[in-house]
């Protein structure tokens, strides 16, 4: 009925859960392992996963890796991240709802939840966020960039199901700030890929080929947020998502995620942006500035 494709790096943690949150509607399901060295490999297969292994690049290039390479015979595939699991009622509705779709419907639109200290973030914007995470074979990639990277459907329509699904990560703090400081890097590198022509960029994207939600996002942040200085945009983000989107009403939990997931790292972001730019600004060519980009990122670029 459905492919799952999963990408782990030590994620002993999670696979377990993630794995035994499809196992009622999925009729295989792969890991993408970037050489762990812990038990993911092991415990994946011994839940039935199929492994294959391949050298890390960024999320977007392992992903589509998966998609070429893995053996996938259902008529379905799904993303789905280690640390995300299916709830039972969205796993119904997928059996339910998946095999009484038309030939026309090409994707489905699903609504994640994060869960962040044990907590659901309900306010600020971040519920629910719709991103298309499952597709009919052969009619989805990836999107190829270093970060927000979203799966593209074509040849018909996407529909929406009803229940979520979540994101809840089990490690603590520094995990997530550590996550955070490297994802800062990558979406600088976007930025300034944007902003000088670096290396061939992905087609823009839409409506049609994405979620509404993820579209006009992404419109918003290249257009107009990333235009602003970042000192002004990120306290304007984080003031508009903590009190004019009820962040606030997140509790402690939420005061945390929102200060430091919409306010520390996109200015974390915009600051990198800053200091990148100053290095690479007054080279000649592209290709100079892309080979000091990634001496000074660490990124096969």
């Amino acid at each position: 009925m459905v492919a799952v494709l999963i990408l782990t790096y030590n994620e002993e943690r999670h696979i377990a859960r993630a794995i035994e949150s499809v196992s009622s509607f999925a009729s295989e399901v792969f890991v993408v392992d970037s050489f762990s060295t812990d038990k993911t490999v092991e415990i994946a297969r011994s839940l039935g996963a199929a492994v294959l292994s391949n050298p890390w690049t960024n999320y977007s290039k392992q992903f589509q890796w998966g998609l070429d390479n893995a053996p996938i015979t259902a008529d379905w595939v799904m993303r789905l991240d280690a640390d995300e699991v299916i709830e039972q009622e969205l796993a119904r509705e997928i059996v339910e709802k998946l095999p009484r779709l038309g030939s026309d419907i090409v994707g489905v639109n699903l609504k994640r939840k994060h869960i962040f200290l044990g907590r659901w973030i309900r306010h600020g914007g971040r519920y629910p966020l719709i991103l298309t995470r499952i597709w009919r074979k052969g009619q989805g990639r990836i999107e190829d960039r270093w970060m927000d990277e979203h799966v593209i459907v074509w040849g018909g329509h996407t529909v929406q199901f009803d229940a979520p699904f979540a994101d809840h990560n089990l490690n603590d703090l520094g995990f997530f700030t550590e996550k955070h400081n490297k994802y800062a890097t990558r979406e600088a590198v976007d930025v300034l890929n944007r902003r000088y022509g670096l290396f061939a960029e992905d087609v823009r994207l839409t409506s049609e080929g994405s979620s509404l939600q993820a579209s006009a996002k992404r419109f918003i942040k290249e257009r107009i947020y990333n235009r602003i200085s970042f000192p002004l945009s990120t306290l304007s983000y984080f003031l508009v998502r903590y009190i004019i989107q009820l962040g606030f009403l997140d509790g402690r939990e939420g005061l945390i995620y929102h200060f430091l997931q919409g306010y520390w790292y996109r200015f974390l972001v915009g600051a990198k942006v800053l200091e990148l730019d100053r290095t690479i600004r007054a080279l000649p060519t592209p290709e100079e500035k892309r080979t000091v980009l990634a001496r000074l990122t660490g990124l096969a670029l």
